[in-house]
C-alpha cells in the first residue's frame, strides 16, 4: 500500500534577503521557518534549512531500516541513537551525508553490527532516494 506524506513552503523576497516557512501537512506537526542564512551560516537562529530537514528524514529512515534488518536477523536492538550531517557547498549544492549510529543490540559483535549498518545505510528508502549524494557511515556498539 502506498502512503503519500505532504508539505508546503512559502517564500518571500530574495533568495538571500527573504525568508520562508515549511509546513509539516501530513503530520499537522508544525510550521517552521526557512532561511538562506539557516543553510549557509554556522548558527541557524531558530531557522531551518532543507538539509537539516533532510537530516531528519535520514536519520528516522535509517534506524527504521535498521531495526527491521537486526529484528529480521534475530537480534532486535535494545536502542539505535542516529544523527545523520548534511553538507551543503552554495554553488555545489549537497556534497555529502554522514550518518553516525550507536546501538545496544545484545547478542551482537561489533562487526556484525557495522555489516548491519552498512546494509541499512544502503537499503533504506531515503538513502537511495539519496544516491547521487556520497553517504559516509561510523557505527559502533554503546
Amino acid at each position: 500500500m502506498a502512503a503519500t506524506r505532504n508539505a508546503h513552503a512559502v517564500w518571500e523576497g530574495d533568495l538571500f534577503e527573504g525568508k520562508g516557512v515549511v509546513t509539516l501537512d501530513s503530520s499537522g506537526l508544525g510550521s517552521y521557518p526557512v532561511s538562506w542564512p539557516a543553510r549557509t551560516d554556522e548558527e541557524a537562529n531558530g531557522r531551518t534549512s532543507p538539509e537539516e530537514l533532510i537530516a531528519a528524514a535520514h536519520s528516522s529512515c535509517f534506524n527504521m531500516a535498521f531495526s527491521n534488518g537486526l529484528a529480521q536477523a534475530g537480534n532486535p536492538p535494545v536502542k539505535l541513537t542516529t544523527s545523520a550531517a548534511v553538507t551543503f557547498v552554495p554553488g555545489k549544492g549537497i556534497t555529502g551525508i554522514h550518518l553516525t549510529v550507536e546501538g545496544e543490540v545484545p547478542g551482537l559483535d561489533d562487526d556484525a553490527f557495522v555489516a548491519a549498518a552498512e546494509d541499512a545505510k544502503k537499503n533504506c528508502p531515503v538513502s537511495q532516494a539519496l544516491t547521487g549524494t556520497t553517504i559516509t557511515l561510523s557505527a559502533k556498539l554503546a
